[in-house]
């Protein structure tokens, strides 16, 4: 017999996905460089050299059987404490190695965290927007993803009703930024406010609320936005990392957990999530790959390409008369439909072979996501395809 749950995800195909294929289709038709597709998050500049240099060596120098073979379960001695030495220089927590966790991306790092900490039947909340995938991510505790509805006016955390649904069976509160989709850095303001209502929270339930920060976006931050570290601001924090967009990296698959040194079981989560890979078959990424990234543990690509394109849509939008938040990071921005119906919205953009992302799955139906990682050029050409589209609702 198949497995139902899975089967019956089969009908549920990622809407950002089934709209990348049909980019790819309508590319074959009138050539892919005139289809402005902002569908899909994939990082559009190069590795930094630092990595392909640290690949290069390995290979070259170090024996094939050491290299190549198996790690420890709780994963590279060597990337752990390069990890954790980054960490403990660059946000003043006193990381050791025994609190990193390496994962297969942050999806990995998430999927390890939330079982550390999160028992079927309990709830998490997160913040609309949300990134769509929260939901099976939750789905596949038997635990049960509560949304906290938008504050739309900032996309900064709507604190009133995350007060209003907080109760005894909320273990996790489950955070993204900067976000995907808004692209919207919480603010210090926003941290020390999620932290001190955990706190009281806590203390009121008789249990420890974990918030769990999934940052992919880390290292992609833009001038005027505060970026503050939201381990930081609260003890109990685990922090979900991937070196996908910080250096480019997606195909690789590598990430990590960080266990904020203070937290609740601090010296043993390392090695729950060890046995939470026996049960999944995880069994950490490549070691090849965490001795990589372990040489160049602080090189970026060079992401200023993001901003810059940011800045071209943001002004264009707001030129338009669009509704619509400046990012503070990321590669994504995500404006107001000009009607109610952000599907209706996005299949009309088609016309105009502008590839948009309905807000519906990130938790905000009338919203619009677009992932501007792509050329310059690209981007520039696309404003007129911008005009077009807003000029259809002004008829």
């Amino acid at each position: 017999m198949l497995a139902e749950r899975y089967k019956k995800m089969l009908s549920q195909e990622s809407m950002i996905r089934q709209i990348f294929m049909y980019g790819k289709k309508r590319g074959a038709e009138i050539g892919y460089e005139n289809v402005f597709d902002y569908s899909l998050g994939n990082p559009s500049v190069p590795c930094p050299p630092a990595f392909t240099a640290a690949m290069q060596k390995l290979l070259a120098e170090k024996e094939p059987v050491a290299l190549h073979g198996y790690c420890p379960n709780q994963g590279d001695p060597d990337f752990r404490r390069a990890v954790a030495e980054s960490c403990a220089r660059r946000f003043g927590l006193a990381y050791e190695a025994k609190h990193i966790f390496p994962t297969t991306g942050a999806a990995g790092a998430l999927a390890h965290a939330l079982r550390a900490v999160v028992t079927p039947g309990q709830k998490v909340l997160t913040f609309a927007p949300y990134f769509s995938e929260y939901g099976p991510y939750v789905a596949g505790l038997d635990a049960v993803l509560e949304i906290v509805p938008a504050d739309t006016e900032t996309f900064q955390p709507n604190f009133d009703k995350l007060e209003q649904m907080l109760d005894e069976t909320v273990a996790a509160v489950l955070i993204n930024t900067p976000n995907n989709p808004s692209g919207v850095a919480y603010s210090c303001a926003s941290m020390q406010r999620l932290g001190d209502i955990l706190r009281a929270k806590s203390a009121a339930f008789g249990h420890e609320i974990f918030l769990i920060s999934d940052e992919p976006y880390r290292e992609i931050r833009y001038a005027g936005a505060e970026h503050p570290y939201p381990a930081a601001y609260y003890d109990n924090t685990l922090t979900c990392y991937s070196f996908s967009k910080s250096m480019s990296l997606p195909g690789e698959r590598i990430g990590y957990v960080a266990v904020n040194p203070k937290a609740e079981g601090a010296d043993i989560l390392v090695d729950m999530m060890a046995q939470i890979s026996r049960g999944t078959g995880h069994n950490c990424p490549p070691s090849l790959i965490q001795q990589a990234v372990a040489q160049c543990i602080d090189c970026t690509s060079d992401l200023s390409v993001y901003e810059t394109n940011m800045n071209l849509l943001y002004n264009k939008l707001v030129e338009l008369g669009f509704t619509v938040v400046k990012p503070g990071g990321t590669f994504y921005i995500f404006p107001k439909c000009l009607e109610s119906d952000s599907m209706a919205f996005c299949e009309k953009a088609k016309e105009f072979d502008l590839l948009l992302v309905p807000g519906d799955g990130f938790g905000v139906p009338g919203y619009f996501r677009m992932a501007y990682c792509i050329d310059t050029e690209k981007v520039q050409r696309s404003l007129a395809a911008l005009e077009k589209l807003a000029a259809a609702y002004q008829k």
